[in-house]
C-alpha cells in the first residue's frame, strides 16, 4: 500500500512539474460549466471532479442552460466545460479540447407509441415537428435545416409536449430519455430501435489553461489504461440514476 501511495504522489509531482516548470504551479481550483437537466452531463459532474481530485486539484461544476454554459466557458467567466461533442471545439476554436474522450452519447428519437412514426436516420425527421433541449450540440447538429424545430429547457418538457400531441419527435441522449420515462411515467412514449448518432465526448478548457491540458489528458489515459476510468464512470452512472429515480 505504501508503494502504491508513493507512486501516486510521484506521478502527481511529475505531471505538475512538467506542466508548470516555466510558469509556476497550476492553480489549485477550477470552475466548469455543465448543461443542466441532461443525464450525461450529470454523470460528467460526478466524474470530472473525481479525476481532478486524484491530481490534488479541486473542481466546482455549475449547471447552466446550454447556451449560457457555452458563453461562460468561451468568455472565460468559467474555466471550461465538463462534457461536449467534437463539433463544439470546431464551433468554438479558441476552446481547448482535451484529446482523450472519456464518455459517449447516443442521440435517440422518441415518439408516441401509438403515432406510427418510424425514425431510422436523421433525414426521416424532415416531415415532423421536432423538439429538442435548448443549446445541446448533438441534437442541434442533427436538426440543422429542419423546418419545424422547437427548443425547450428540459427533457421533461420535451416529453410533455410529445405526450400532449404538441410535438411528433423528441431528441435526446438514449439514457437521459429512458430515465425520464421511468421517473415521470411517460408510458405512451417509446425510443426508436436504432440511434441517430454515436458520439464520443470530451472535456474542454478555456485557453488560459493551456498548461493544464497535458496534465488532464495524461490522467485520462492513465485511468483508461488501468481500466479505472470505466469503473469511475459506471459508479457515477449508478449514483446519478439512483438520484433521478428518487426524485418526484
Amino acid at each position: 500500500m505504501k508503494i502504491i501511495i508513493c507512486h501516486c504522489y510521484l506521478l502527481l509531482a511529475l505531471l505538475l512539474s512538467t506542466a508548470s516548470a516555466a510558469d509556476g504551479p497550476l492553480q489549485p481550483s477550477y470552475r466548469f460549466a455543465s448543461i443542466e437537466y441532461l443525464l450525461e452531463q450529470e454523470v460528467a459532474r460526478e466524474v470530472i471532479p473525481q479525476i481532478y481530485q486524484g491530481l490534488g486539484l479541486n473542481v466546482e461544476v455549475l449547471p447552466l442552460p446550454g447556451n449560457r454554459a457555452q458563453h461562460a466557458a468561451v468568455s472565460g467567466q468559467l474555466d471550461g466545460e465538463v462534457l461536449r461533442i467534437w463539433r463544439y471545439g470546431d464551433d468554438n476554436p479558441t476552446m481547448l479540447r482535451v484529446p482523450t474522450p472519456y464518455y459517449y452519447l447516443e442521440t435517440m428519437a422518441f415518439v408516441r407509441a401509438d403515432s406510427g412514426i418510424v425514425i431510422r436516420e436523421p433525414k426521416d425527421l424532415q416531415p415532423y415537428r421536432v423538439v429538442r433541449v435548448r443549446g445541446v450540440k448533438h441534437t442541434n447538429n442533427i436538426t440543422a435545416g429542419l423546418p419545424r424545430v422547437r427548443d425547450v429547457d428540459s427533457t421533461k418538457m420535451m416529453f410533455e409536449l410529445l405526450r400532449n400531441h404538441h410535438a411528433d419527435v423528441a431528441l435526446t441522449n438514449h439514457l437521459d430519455g429512458q430515465i425520464m420515462m421511468k421517473r415521470y411515467h411517460f408510458e405512451n412514449i417509446m425510443a426508436m430501435p436504432t440511434h441517430l448518432g454515436h458520439r464520443v465526448l470530451y472535456h474542454y478548457l478555456h485557453p488560459k489553461h493551456a498548461r493544464l491540458l497535458p496534465v488532464i489528458d495524461a490522467e485520462f489515459k492513465r485511468l483508461e489504461d488501468a481500466s479505472e476510468l470505466a469503473t469511475i464512470i459506471k459508479a457515477a452512472e449508478r449514483r446519478v440514476i439512483e438520484r433521478q429515480l428518487l426524485l418526484e
